[in-house]
């Protein structure tokens, strides 16, 4: 009796049954051809979420470091269909409390700046824009609070194959691809190695030079006064002043299914390390070991200076839990000389496929420290609608007065005419004004 192998329609794809010829004829449901197969495995695939595997370590020296890792937060509330994951750190100065405040509630801050009902594709495109009011709500609200310490955030958004990166300081997150490529997600806020923030540091009011010691001799990084702080951008910080902005580098990108690693960490690991090197340190290990690989490699190559802290994220296809390590090949002495042109021309065919399939498609990245421009024109405001309009910052409801929206000017507003750019509070509009240096302006 032959045999038959074939897929049935009702059942889920990928289910082999055996059966005689005979059952085949009795068989009602009819068979799926096999290029549709192909093509639903296919597409199956595209969609299919990783894997997410996460490792932390950290080293206390000051206590001022914080993190946080939410795998479980959704899209649509109730739907774990829609589920996306958060990894952040905070890294502390002056004090805790930025830091915690930060850990607390930047998350939601993020979320509600997001439309409700969007799909995932829109969801996605929102984001950055939604990581811009995050920040600066949670800025705004910690201020008030009337403490004075602050902190660096780089905070990480994992949906599926996507991933979108906000930062302010000097955190940084780095991606490493299959063939041992990496990739800096993050723009340090350093004033000693920031040029562009220099500029717009000095054009908003602020001050940029060295610790003067007894004799006038200059010590140290370059710092922002009055305050003193070595960092452009940060959430706190009240008592330095409103140049130092908490408006994120953003950006987002989306994996090939081969997958990376993510390796999130303070300023604590880079001082020691350079990206390269704390890839290197851990590549191929699992992400629980790879963390603490990390850590102790900073610690050996500097020692404890600073507080350490590190994540390390694994985002892998669901049936390949690990990221492998680099290929590489050995060879004798007697196969270098004689096959070392061949060999050496294999290695970097293999490295160049490794690339392509691990190929990172950048969707969205932006610096810029001008609110006008990251919350952008494309929502204009009308000032006839007649009841309260929703500040696109904090989401507080507010009547609309003559200086409705975040790129109008009060010398040519009409509330005749709808004005350009989302809505801002008076308190958002406040803040705006304070972060580009116009109240000193306005002060002379």
């Amino acid at each position: 009796m032959s045999l038959f192998v074939f897929y049935y329609s009702n059942q889920d794809v990928g289910t082999k049954i055996k059966m005689s010829q005979a059952g085949i004829s009795r068989m009602k449901a009819p068979l799926v051809p096999l290029g549709t197969l192909i093509g639903l495995e296919i597409r199956k695939e595209t969609v299919e979420k990783p894997l997410i595997k996460y490792g932390n370590a950290a080293l206390a020296k000051k206590g001022e470091d914080y993190f946080l890792v939410k795998l479980d937060c959704e899209r649509v509330p109730g739907d774990p269909s829609s589920s996306f994951s958060v990894f952040a750190i905070f890294d502390g100065h002056n004090g805790i409390s930025a830091a915690i405040f930060a850990k607390e509630n930047l998350l939601n801050n993020v979320v509600n700046a997001i439309p409700n009902g969007c799909t995932r594709d829109k969801w996605l495109q929102a984001l950055p824009r939604a990581l811009v009011a995050g920040f600066v709500k949670t800025d705004i609200e910690f201020q008030q609070k009337g403490e004075t310490s602050g902190t660096t955030v780089t905070f990480v958004v994992i949906d599926g194959w996507t991933i979108t990166v906000a930062s302010v300081g000097d955190s940084r997150c780095i991606l490493e691809t299959q063939g041992g490529v990496v990739s800096l997600l993050t723009v340090d806020h350093r004033l000693e190695e920031n040029v562009e923030e220099r500029e717009r540091v000095t054009a908003s009011g602020g001050e940029v030079g060295r610790l003067n010691v007894f004799g006038g001799n200059e010590v140290g990084p370059l710092r922002c006064w009055p305050g003193g702080l070595c960092l452009s951008r940060s959430i706190g910080d009240t008592d330095v002043g409103e140049f130092i902005v908490p408006i994120p580098h953003v950006k987002q990108v989306k994996l090939s299914s081969a997958g990376g690693r993510l390796i999130i960490a303070s300023d604590g690991i880079w001082d020691a390390l350079s990206s390269e090197q704390a890839s290197k340190a851990c590549r191929g290990l699992p992400a629980e070991l790879a963390a603490k690989l990390v850590v102790k490699e900073a610690l050996r190559s500097r020692g404890l200076k600073d507080d350490t802290t590190c994540l390390v994220v694994d985002i892998t296809p669901s049936d390949y839990p690990a990221l492998p390590p680099t290929p590489r090949r050995k060879q004798n002495k007697l196969t270098s000389l004689i096959f070392g042109k061949k060999l050496h021309k294999s290695i970097n065919q293999s490295n160049n496929k490794l690339s392509a399939v691990g190929a990172v498609e950048e969707l969205f990245e932006e610096g810029s420290a001008m609110l006008a421009e990251r919350l952008g024109k494309d929502t204009p405001v009308d000032a006839n609608s007649g009841g309260p309009l929703r500040c696109a910052v904090c989401q507080a409801d507010e009547q609309p007065s003559d200086d409705l929206s975040i790129n109008s000017d009060p010398l040519f507003s009409s509330a005749t005419q709808p004005l350009e750019g989302p809505f801002l509070c008076t308190v958002c509009r406040k803040k705006r004004d304070a972060m580009e240096g116009k109240r000193r302006q306005n002060a002379k």
